[in-house]
């Protein structure tokens, strides 16, 4: 008779050594090599069904077909909590091989923690590909001489989208100043219309697509940044009051929807596209997107301006909120044959034939690419037009610490639902003050 207690501490042992064949201890890098491939992992924020989410999604599928000896763990991963996860795996310093980025502190967080790595190699291997970048592309990237990363994107996120046949059919001019842009919203809501579509959920909306503009306008680009600084100027200024105060003027002439806290930006877009909202403050990306969903009569009624200039404010009075957009950085802890896959993916991903598809996905770039105007979404290329024209103006999140850039996200909330201005300012001050180091 077979003695049970020998029986059972065989199978342990044998499932033992099976555990620990199948485990990660001969991978390379942060994936590493098993079973003949080369695995990495790629984590992106192009999770939606707009024409540049599926590009992207469409060219790691491409690449994982030309490389049969390269396995991708690929997530597409909802814009709304990218940042939060990508955050929370950071903190566990379990960050996967390839990850997109975000221009500005997001990035300065990695590098400060050693948690990425240089990229600079690809850009000596590929000069052109280097030199093609427009000017001021590759520089929030650039830490101490190393470059770490590519822009795939223009970040434009202040657009001004208005209803054509709304303005026509109550003869009204689209504003140019503060005083038009608050009489108009007066007149849409007199009419039982929606004045500004806007999704807010996600509370980064507000303050990326609004107020980081309206800011602007008020307080001028040098003293945004000598308040990052903590340099001579703080968030609880009057200039900065002045600012939320305008945001609260917004609020306060009923020109959201009383849903706007719990609409998410999909919604907000398609609510505008269908006609119940008179305009909407929104990003680039919005173009893609109605671009995918929009018929062209849809498309046609969409007309695209600047923010209104404010009178009496320190800063350009036709900026566009934004700059170099997100890019591929790869993680400090990616090593041999893996890193040379995940190098090889990030510059599949950001060279010149990448910038060109994402660029006719709609979608803006920081790359010298030419386009078909004749195959073009019109709407596109009046964005484009625009950006050509006016002067970048700093996005809040991009340079903020987290910690200030959550208080003004939850700060802007709170004024959509009556809170304090003051205890606003307050609260991002504190916050900026004890975390910008």
């Amino acid at each position: 008779m077979v003695n049970l207690k020998k029986f059972f501490v065989m199978v342990l042992v044998l499932l033992l050594a099976l555990a620990g064949c199948s485990g990660t201890g001969d991978k390379e890098g942060a994936s590493g090599k098993d079973s003949g491939k080369t695995k990495i992992s790629v984590w992106h924020n192009f999770a939606g069904d707009d024409l540049r989410a599926r590009k992207v999604r469409d060219m790691i599928t491409q690449f994982e077909k030309d490389h049969p000896d390269i396995e991708i763990d690929a997530q597409a991963i909802p814009v709304d909590g990218y940042r939060q996860r990508v955050s929370t795996v950071a903190a566990a310093d379990e960050l996967p091989d390839v990850f997109l980025t975000y221009a500005g502190s997001f990035t300065d967080e990695f590098h400060k923690s050693d948690l990425i790595q240089p990229i600079t190699q690809l850009f000596e291997e590929n000069p052109e590909w280097k030199d093609s970048f427009l000017k001021g592309a590759l520089d929030p990237y650039n830490y101490d001489g190393e470059l770490y990363s590519a822009p795939v994107a223009m970040s434009s996120t202040s657009f001004l989208y208005y209803n054509k046949s709304l303005f026509e059919e109550h003869n009204l001019e689209v504003p140019a100043t503060w005083d038009e842009f608050i009489e108009t919203i007066d007149f849409f809501k007199e009419k039982d219309i929606t004045p500004l579509a806007m999704g807010n959920k996600a509370p980064w909306v507000a303050q990326s697509t609004t107020f980081g503009a309206i800011a602007d306008r008020v307080t001028g680009t040098e003293w945004f940044m000598n308040a990052v600084n903590q340099d001579g100027a703080s968030f609880t200024d009057p200039v900065f009051i002045d600012a939320l105060d305008k945001f609260k003027e917004l609020v306060d002439h009923e020109a959201y929807s009383d849903g706007a806290n719990s609409m998410d930006n999909t919604q907000a877009e398609q609510y505008f596209a269908q006609g119940k909202a008179a305009m909407m403050i929104n990003g680039s990306w919005t173009i893609s997107s109605l671009a995918a969903s929009g018929s062209e009569d849809v498309l046609a009624n969409i007309g695209i301006t600047t923010v209104p200039a404010i009178e009496g404010g320190k800063g350009a009075g036709n900026t566009i909120t934004g700059g170099p957009g997100g890019g591929y950085l790869l993680s400090s802890k990616t090593e041999g044959a893996a890193k040379e896959a995940a190098l090889e993916l990030i510059y599949t991903l950001s060279n010149g034939e990448a910038q060109k598809a994402i660029a006719e996905s709609n979608s803006m770039v920081m790359y010298d690419v030419e386009l078909d105007q004749n195959t073009a979404d019109p709407l596109f290329y009046e964005a484009f037009n625009l950006v050509k024209g006016a002067e970048f103006a700093p996005v809040y999140d991009l340079h903020l610490t987290s910690a200030a850039a959550e208080a003004v996200n939850n700060g802007l909330q709170e004024i959509m639902l009556g809170g304090d201005v003051e205890k606003v300012a307050e609260n991002i001050q504190n916050a900026q003050a004890a975390n910008k180091d």
